[in-house]
């Protein structure tokens, strides 16, 4: 994806400081205290332009979300969309890359990853980079409790596939699978920007739910 540079992207996210956490890293272990309360805590991790993570924070009052974004050009327009939606309360986004994870969280603190339409990466040497690799789960890991749970929606079936794959290897367990999301709409279902133009094409939406807890 090509990024459009937007010049106005660091002064209009130093406005909106109470939506943007600076320096992340320094809230490891004390997010709950960002949000005031001990409800759980949700990431997105590469949250785009931020339909979803706002969508479910409106939805959800009692858990706390946060989204991740590493380009300032695109993290921009999700607090423009938490702006005109009121500021939620339970709402933060971070501009970061998903590898710091292990830097702005402490074990257990985050209890749901959310993995929205992240880039395919289909290059066999760019494996390493596809947010469901090994490495990646690992990070996770770290950050969740043991029955964390991974939320996984793309329209690459190649990405799916792999992803399937990959988390089975890792031991962990397949909770929910699904190869058409919208064949029967699931109640909650919070589209992303790429859900809602791939769907309207008549574009299957493939979906799972995973966490750390093998069957053994």
């Amino acid at each position: 994806m090509r990024l459009r540079h937007k010049p106005w992207a660091k002064d209009y996210l130093d406005e909106h400081a109470g939506i943007v956490v600076k320096e992340p890293q320094t809230k490891k272990g004390n997010w709950a205290g960002v949000f005031r309360n001990d409800n759980p805590i949700h990431v997105e991790v590469g949250t785009g332009k931020g339909q979803f993570v706002v969508g479910m924070s409106l939805a959800n009052p009692d858990i706390n979300y946060i989204g991740i974004e590493h380009f300032d050009s695109i993290i921009v327009s999700a607090v423009e969309k938490v702006v005109d939606s009121d500021i939620p309360m339970n709402l933060r986004l971070i501009r970061a890359n998903g590898k710091d994870l292990t830097e702005i969280f402490s074990e257990g603190e985050v209890s749901r990853v959310y993995l929205n339409f992240s880039d395919p990466w289909p290059k066999t040497r760019h494996a390493k980079r596809r947010l469901t690799h090994e490495e990646f789960l690992t990070l996770y890991k770290k950050v969740m409790p043991e029955d964390g749970e991974i939320h996984f929606k793309t329209d690459n079936r190649g990405l799916f596939e792999y992803s399937l794959v990959s988390m089975s290897e890792y031991g962990m367990r397949l909770l929910d699978v699904s190869l058409d999301l919208h064949a029967e709409m699931p109640e909650g279902n919070v589209m992303t920007e790429y859900e809602e133009k791939f769907s309207a094409k008549g574009q299957p939406i493939y979906r799972l739910e995973a966490n750390y807890l093998n069957e053994a």
